[in-house]
C-alpha cells in the first residue's frame, strides 16, 4: 500500500518561510501527479498546488502564486512545497496526495502550519 508522509509543519511569523516535505513510500513517485491540499479550521479542503507526473510542470492556486513553490526529488521520493512570504490566511492543515489519473487516490495524514505573530 502507497503511504505518503508529511513532515515541517510549524509556527512561523508572517512573512516568514516554511518547508514541509512529503515522502512517498512503496511506490514512485514520478508516477504520479503531487499535490498539495489545505484545510483551514471551519473550511472545505483546496487545492494549493500541483506537480505533474514524469514532468516538472507546477500549478498554483492564485492566492499562493509567486510565493510558494512546489518541487520533487524523485531521488528521494519526496515532495516539498516552499512557502515564502507567509500570512495569516496560510494557516491551515496541509496535506499531499498522490494521483494516477483523476482526484487524488492516496492520502497523506497532514502536517500543521500556522502563521502568526
Amino acid at each position: 500500500q502507497v503511504q505518503l508522509v508529511e513532515s515541517g509543519g510549524g509556527s512561523v511569523q508572517p512573512g516568514g518561510p516554511l518547508t514541509v516535505s512529503c515522502i512517498v513510500s512503496f511506490s514512485t513517485i514520478r508516477w504520479y501527479a503531487m499535490s498539495w491540499y489545505r484545510q483551514a479550521s471551519g473550511q472545505e479542503r483546496e487545492l494549493v498546488a500541483q506537480i505533474f507526473s514524469y514532468s516538472t510542470i507546477t500549478k498554483y492556486e492564485d492566492s499562493v502564486k509567486g510565493r510558494f513553490t512546489n518541487s520533487r526529488d524523485d531521488n528521494k521520493n519526496t515532495e516539498y512545497l516552499q512557502l515564502n512570504r507567509m500570512k495569516p490566511d496560510d494557516t491551515a492543515e496541509y496535506y499531499c496526495a498522490a494521483s494516477r489519473t483523476g482526484d487524488p487516490t492516496y492520502w497523506g495524514q497532514g502536517t500543521q502550519v500556522t502563521v502568526s505573530s
